[in-house]
């Protein structure tokens, strides 16, 4: 029998990933042509109606964009306090699309953004050790031990080990410029474990995610990812998380 299977087809919707999928269709959330559907292995045919809570849905093309976020807006859609978001800075075409991952409203670099649910989920699950890399710049002068004492972890939260993988890159008595690799996603997670060890972080750009780069990027501006590069994106991360 030809079809889709039902999570496949909700999270082409960009509504969520597979995962949250199958957590709808099993808490009673989801029809199809007007009949409740709880079997996760249930398959879509090309002229079945799927609704979710009441909602029809249509799966849509996924699109893949990089863009450069600059210092001075936050990673959200909308925001209560009235400050300046990512969004401001995106066409309208664009404002359907969700960052994977966020970057604080000091920091800039490389976003995701995408309404492909599945790779947002890949990319951001604990369970999979997405690396992403970043340019830190601090005042003063790091030390060898203090460097060993961030890549063993430190507790940034109650119960929280944090740990980064760190190449000096320059360093004098005045300033040490490092590059970081993350395999975690804790919140302000860079700037909480350098508070731990008596530092101020003056400036972070994330440069890489996964497979996706900065390079030919200025800040503000944003390209597509080209079919290519995320298929090989894709493939990392299949290869990552031993599916």
């Amino acid at each position: 029998m030809s079809g889709i299977r039902l999570n496949k087809y909700i999270a082409s919707s960009g509504l969520c990933s597979r995962r949250a999928a199958d957590e709808l269709i099993e808490q009673g959330k989801v029809s199809v042509n007007g009949k409740k559907v709880t079997e996760l292995g249930y398959l879509v045919q090309p002229q079945d109606k799927v609704f979710v809570e009441q909602k029809l849905i249509r799966p849509v093309k996924h699109e893949y964009y990089r863009f450069y976020k600059p210092a001075g807006y936050i990673t959200t859609s909308d925001d209560e306090k009235g400050r300046k978001t990512i969004y401001d800075l995106l066409p309208d075409s664009m404002l359907h699309l969700r960052p994977v991952g966020r970057l604080d409203k000091d920091s800039t670099g490389l976003l995701i953004l995408t309404n492909d649910g599945d790779l947002i989920n890949e990319l951001t699950h604990p369970s999979i050790k997405v690396p992403k890399v970043y340019l830190v710049s601090v005042d003063g002068k790091v030390h060898p031990h203090q460097l060993e004492q961030l890549a063993n972890g430190v507790e940034i939260e109650k119960g929280k080990i944090a740990y980064a993988n760190i190449t000096v890159l320059e360093a004098d008595n005045k300033h040490t410029t490092m590059q970081i690799t993350l395999y975690q996603g804790m919140n302000r997670q860079i700037r909480k474990m350098f508070e731990y060890i008596g530092f101020e972080v003056k400036t972070l750009k994330r440069i890489q995610h996964a497979t996706i780069n900065l390079d030919g990027l200025k800040r503000g501006e944003f390209k597509p990812i080209k079919p290519l590069q995320i298929r090989e994106l894709k493939n990392f991360l299949n290869r990552i998380s031993n599916k």
